[in-house]
């Protein structure tokens, strides 16, 4: 069966299977900088994704910096990335623009690994491939603790249910 969001209210179709709590983090192949990575390169312990369509919009840079503050007083306890098909050269000059220190970007423009095997690949209903807002969190042994796949691409995710989840996962 076909899995949906809805993009300004249309739906759009995605790729992959739905991840759920309990299910094992499955692997990528993205790009941080020109550096190829995979989720081995991730640090066991927990971690948090926040998937965006592009950082060149205000929700997506709203997402990604209201993350940013809330996980710095977690410290080294965890590792948060923010995944989109931004190129590496676009994401850097957003983060350096807007101060965002703490939260790590994953490139997925490659071969869109992250998007078809976590299940947020947009692949039909818009004149371009993106990846739909979702929000993952995943312990130090893998497996998947949280996931939400925002119903609308355009709306926010639950950022309070998000940390609460990284917080458990980080004890």
């Amino acid at each position: 069966m076909a899995r949906t969001v809805t993009f300004k209210g249309n739906p759009v179709q995605l790729a992959g299977n739905e991840l759920k709590a309990g299910d094992t983090a499955p692997d990528y192949k993205g790009l941080q900088g020109l550096s190829a990575v995979t989720l081995a390169d991730t640090p066991a312990k927990a971690r948090l994704f926040s998937v965006v369509p592009s950082l060149d919009t205000g929700v997506c840079s709203m997402q990604t910096k209201k993350f940013d503050e809330g996980i710095k007083a977690l410290g080294d306890g965890v590792a948060c990335y923010t995944v989109s098909l931004d190129l590496p050269f676009a994401q850097g000059r957003f983060c350096t623009a807007e101060g965002v220190s703490t939260m790590k970007t994953v490139s997925d423009v490659h071969n869109h690994s992250f998007g078809k095997n976590w299940g947020v690949l947009i692949e039909s209903g818009l004149p371009l491939q993106l990846l739909t807002r979702a929000v993952f969190v995943v312990d130090a042994a893998g497996k998947v603790t949280y996931a939400e796949y925002v119903p609308e691409v355009t709306s926010h995710p639950n950022y309070d249910a998000a940390i609460e989840a990284l917080k458990a996962a980080a004890k």
